[in-house]
């Protein structure tokens, strides 16, 4: 059966069915090769797409102006002080003017509950670019990278580790479980995924086949893993945990050693980034690297920086298929 996104919002991959990620993933592929060979489509020419970014970014922001610059889209950037969610107007009002003058809605910010009342109200597609609970976005992107590397993602081993409970690990979780893969979340017994996320896993597991273990233990949850990924430990807002966080999860930085332990030689190494693996940056600068080693970051196995243009191609290929021509 075709699959049709055309004004549909794109806020967390709950809401899409196995056959509409792998959908996405082939438009993402085909439009990645276009770009490389010269060819622009304009399937986004004359839509004109609002940008609202409540927290701070590189790779989202950038890809998707780039994305509607490739498609002949207008993008309009609004920061948190062009918007002001709940001080001046209501998320509700905001979203009924900017679907007036909008074609779709990009939402960077903390609130889960703010995207989905954008969508609720805009009358446009929105799109989520990140939020405390969910990035699918980067997901897309995370899931090009592994097939551009291994051919598919059915029953690949992929091992997650550091905070389990983040943005990032729930939507990991969740992705990897659509899509029937063996996900592993290693993390510490206080920082794994709440109950309400295993039990959504679970059900999506056993219609699709997809696997996943939640385990303190390193070695057991990165063994035989084809694919080892982890984020900052100390995300936007928990800044004042940060010694805390530190000491917690010194054991789950992901070194040679860990790299050793799945058994595999084709082992590679995601990072949604930024990432914190040398003494470059205020926030690790007293301690060096923190999440990722920078030999493995910047070693054969790294596929960051491949990761991190598919945020491009994949946020291009959500908006082609949400409100192209």
């Amino acid at each position: 059966m075709p699959v049709n996104l055309r004004g549909r919002h794109f806020l967390k991959l709950l809401d899409f069915s196995p056959s509409e990620i792998q959908f996405l993933l082939t438009l993402s592929k085909k439009l990645k090769e276009d770009k490389l060979t010269g060819i622009r489509h304009k399937l986004l020419e004359g839509k004109n797409v609002a940008l609202i970014f409540e927290k701070a970014s590189t790779r989202t922001r950038c890809a998707f102006v780039v994305a509607c610059n490739d498609e002949g889209a207008f993008p309009e950037y609004l920061g948190k002080g062009d918007i002001q969610f709940g001080k001046k107007e209501t998320v509700k009002d905001t979203a009924r003017v900017l679907g007036r003058y909008f074609d779709g809605i990009e939402f960077r910010g903390f609130s889960q509950d703010v995207v989905e009342e954008l969508a609720q109200y805009a009358g446009v597609p929105v799109w989520n670019g990140l939020t405390d609970m969910y990035h699918p976005t980067q997901i897309l992107a995370d899931f090009l990278t592994i097939m551009e590397e291994f051919g598919h993602l059915k029953d690949i081993v992929f091992a997650y580790t550091g905070d389990g409970r983040n943005n990032m690990a729930r939507s990991l979780l969740i992705g990897g479980m659509k899509m029937g893969m063996d996900v592993r979340i290693v993390a510490p017994k206080s920082l794994l995924p709440d109950e309400d996320l295993i039990g959504k896993a679970r059900e999506i597991a056993a219609e699709t086949g997809g696997r996943f273990t939640l385990t303190d233990n390193v070695a057991e949850g990165v063994k035989g893993a084809q694919v080892i990924y982890t984020d900052v430990w100390v995300s936007m807002g928990e800044e004042a945990q940060w010694n805390e966080r530190l000491a917690l999860l010194k054991p789950y930085q992901v070194n040679s050693e860990m790299m050793a332990m799945t058994g595999r030689k084709d082992t590679i190494f995601l990072h949604c980034l930024p990432a914190f693996h040398n003494a470059d940056t205020d926030m690790s600068k007293d301690c060096g690297a923190l999440e990722v080693t920078e030999e493995v970051f910047e070693g054969k196995a790294s596929r960051v920086f491949d990761q991190a243009e598919n945020r491009m191609h994949t946020i291009k290929a959500v908006m082609v298929a949400t409100i192209g021509a």
